[in-house]
């Protein structure tokens, strides 16, 4: 995730104690609880913003457990074998997914539900019901390329499901000195994928989900020419349906020439492509096996394009040189202090997303699909509960519109130039889009360091230029955030607090979140009576 730490504020804390006290509701809400002994289904979901939803239709009739416990984070929550068992008892699962949960919390859903149980992934299948989804689009403005690694394709002729895994090789690097690409975690802790320094083995590899894209940091300790070989092969889960040996099937390989700290002209052929800034991801097709550099380098858009592996030099300039830290988690990059060429990961944290933005919930009326779609779920798996099932999702329905048109009329009353957010992570598209707000930006700092000048100058400008009265945070980032902190007091603005991917001790239940975040937003951002 895209993180930082700020504190929270009297405001935000008051804000979120009203409305735990206050919170209106169309009917009598089941909450979290021991396990209800009537309970005719046993229903499990990945976080609690969905567990929420399944009680409010379900009512008496469910006992509703979420994996993600409450404050956790879907992006990054590692599932225990207690998490395994609880999954293997439902009657029905329901995932987010669209790529929002770690992909290992995926894979144990999908390896432990029951055979023959619904197991129900909310965001793709709620468009049917009239859900409306947006692309998941980056642009954090970086003066060099942004590079990725990427799988594209359902590979449905191959076996492939959302619980395999496409695993990515470095088998081979050419050049004047190593290449090491690494991921640097939410707490600063590195994680190596490829480093040439001590031979390229099989520890050499990563691995990725279906329709997956990741950020990494490219290092090179010397300038010149670099060309890495990289292979993909497909490892299905256990029980696919996959074509022959269960062993990992091949896909393809390709060769992407570096130039580091050089003239790339000097380096590329005749109809070769540079890339030198915008989006890139080194990409398998699992469709087809094909490797690619998926990038919008021509397009300055929303639309990539792919161009093969021998087609293009991917340019690593001298204003990519960086300092490697003092850090000793970090000596694998070389000695302290020495210089050594980078393109940033530029989001910190693992990152593993697709190409649709997954934060659905935050437009209401998505939320309501989401609803549909569990009433029709619960109704096929207990047809003795259809009537309950109806009238609860009806009764709730009317509440998701009141509180739609709550949260439409509150940001009304903020000035139209006002309605800028600027938060710890970028989790809130849909709502910007459904109630006619802008997302300025989200924390992107150096991943290999601490944040630099640059990086706070960048944000700092952004507040300045926009004259913004206040930055978001959300309560489960509450302790990653200390670049949006530091910013928003050099700059004297406030920092508030808005929920996303989790609820916390304070508000439990989706209506109150959303009244929650309408409420701060207007008092943040300077909302006046029309």
């Amino acid at each position: 995730m895209h993180v930082h730490r700020p504190v929270i504020r009297a405001l935000a804390t008051a804000a979120a104690l009203a409305i735990a006290a206050t919170g209106c509701t169309g009917h009598a809400r089941p909450v979290a609880g021991p396990d209800n002994p009537d309970a005719v289904l046993r229903v499990v979901t990945t976080t609690e913003i969905l567990a929420d939803l399944v009680r409010e239709v379900g009512g008496d009739r469910v006992q509703v457990d979420s994996i993600v416990p409450p404050g956790g984070d879907p992006h990054s929550y590692e599932p225990t074998p207690a998490d395994a068992t609880t999954v293997s008892e439902a009657d029905v699962t329901f995932t987010n997914h669209l790529l929002l949960e770690e992909h290992a919390l995926i894979k144990t859903v999908d390896s432990n539900a029951r055979k023959g149980t619904p197991n129900v992934s909310l965001a793709e299948a709620s468009e049917t019901y009239g859900a409306h989804v947006i692309p998941l689009v980056e642009d954090v403005g970086l003066d060099v390329l942004w590079l990725g690694l990427r799988v594209r394709g359902e590979g449905g002729a191959r076996g492939a499901t959302r619980s395999s895994d496409v695993l990515l090789s470095a088998t081979d690097v050419q050049g004047p000195g190593e290449l090491i690409a690494y991921l640097t975690e939410s707490l600063g802790q590195p994680d190596i994928y490829f480093d040439s320094a001590d031979g390229l083995t099989g520890k050499d590899v990563t691995s990725l989900p279906p329709a997956a894209h990741t950020h990494l940091n490219w290092a090179f300790t010397e300038p010149g020419v670099y060309r890495l070989t990289l292979e993909a092969r497909l490892r299905n889960a256990a029980g696919a349906k996959s074509a022959g040996s269960t062993a990992p099937q091949q896909l393809g390989k390709g060769t992407f020439t570096f130039a580091v700290g050089v003239d790339p002209h000097t380096v590329a052929g005749p109809g070769d492509t540079i890339l030198d800034e915008g989006h890139t991801d080194l990409t398998v097709d699992i469709d087809s096996g094909r490797m690619s550099a998926f990038t919008d380098l021509r397009t300055k858009g929303r639309v990539q394009e792919e161009i093969p592996p021998g087609d293009v030099v991917i340019d690593v300039p001298n204003r990519a040189l960086e300092k490697v830290p003092g850090d000793k988690r970090f000596a694998f990059l070389g000695t302290p202090g020495a210089e050594i060429h980078q393109l940033p990961q530029a989001v910190l944290g693992k990152h593993v997303h697709g190409e649709i933005d997954p934060h659905l919930w935050q437009d209401v009326q998505n939320a309501k699909a989401y609803v549909q779609l569990i009433r029709d779920t619960l109704k096929k798996q207990d047809p003795e509960g259809a009537k309950t099932y109806e009238a609860n999702s009806r009764s709730y329905e009317g509440e998701l519109d009141a509180v739609d048109a709550y949260v439409r009329d509150r940001i009304a009353e903020i000035p139209s130039g006002e309605r800028q957010l600027i938060t710890t992570h970028d989790a809130f598209g849909y709502l910007a889009e459904a109630y006619d707000m802008t997302v300025a930006g989200f924390v992107v700092p150096n991943p290999a360091q601490e944040p630099s000048a640059d990086d706070v100058e960048k944000l700092s400008t952004t507040i300045r230029n926009l004259k913004v009265p206040a930055v978001f945070m959300e309560p489960n980032l509450v302790q990653r955030a200390t670049v949006l902190d530091q910013v928003a007091e050099d700059q004297h603005v406030k920092v508030c607090m808005l929920y996303g991917d989790a609820f916390d001790q304070r508000t439990r239940h989706y209506t109150d979140m959303m009244r929650h975040n309408a409420d701060e937003l207007r008092s943040c951002l300077g909302g006046t009576k029309k």
